[in-house]
């Protein structure tokens, strides 16, 4: 079954929705500056409030490693998401202090990313065509990908399924494709999963 990760939790009501639809992992995003930032004591409400069964992901970029190692020491996150120019040492450094695994993202613009991406020493990686921008890289050139890896980037409720069904990911990552107006929005939260269930049966 294909991993589904809705990122980008915000409200209490969010959290009422993923426990309606219940996909694989909820994203906290901790980057200071961004629309979706919430503070670790906002996360650690929703934590409370996000059914078990649902792991959260923390997403940071290029952060002080103190800072995630104090997030992650709450126990509020299972999982650390890297989005910045994080290196392979700063991975294992995360991974050591914190015993959590760490997805990396990458922006995908060529074949060299690409490459780049799949000799990451990361648990899992992230394949995105950037921070947030909603709009969707050129699928073709993750076809030969031999790792696991989650999706991202311009997937919504009308396009996931055909994604998942040529390319295989490892799991789907989606924020913007399930909003309104910027915000989450119930009916394409369903709408989304349903789509990607119905392709795993393919």
């Amino acid at each position: 079954m294909t991993k589904i990760k809705i990122c980008g939790i915000m409200r209490d009501c969010d959290c009422g929705f993923l426990n309606e639809a219940l996909p694989d992992y909820a994203g906290f995003i901790f980057v200071e500056g961004r629309r979706r930032c919430i503070s670790p004591e906002t996360a650690a409400g929703f934590r409370e409030k996000l059914d078990r069964r649902i792991k959260t992901v923390g997403v940071f970029l290029d952060d002080d490693i103190e800072r995630i190692v104090k997030i992650a020491g709450m126990g509020i996150i299972d999982m650390v998401q890297l989005h910045g120019r994080e290196t392979d040492e700063y991975i294992a450094e995360v991974k050591e202090r914190t015993g959590l695994p760490v997805m990396k993202a990458f922006t995908v613009r060529g074949i060299i990313d690409v490459n780049t991406a799949l000799h990451s020493t990361a648990d899992m990686l992230l394949m995105d065509n950037g921070a947030g921008t909603g709009e969707m890289f050129d699928h073709e050139l993750i076809e030969e990908a031999d790792r696991l890896f989650f999706l991202a980037g311009g997937l919504d409720p009308d396009n996931v399924g055909a994604a998942v069904e040529r390319y295989c990911p490892y799991g789907v990552d989606v924020s913007t494709g399930v909003e309104t107006d910027g915000q989450k929005d119930r009916d394409k939260i369903m709408r989304f999963i349903e789509a990607v269930r119905k392709a795993d049966t393919f």
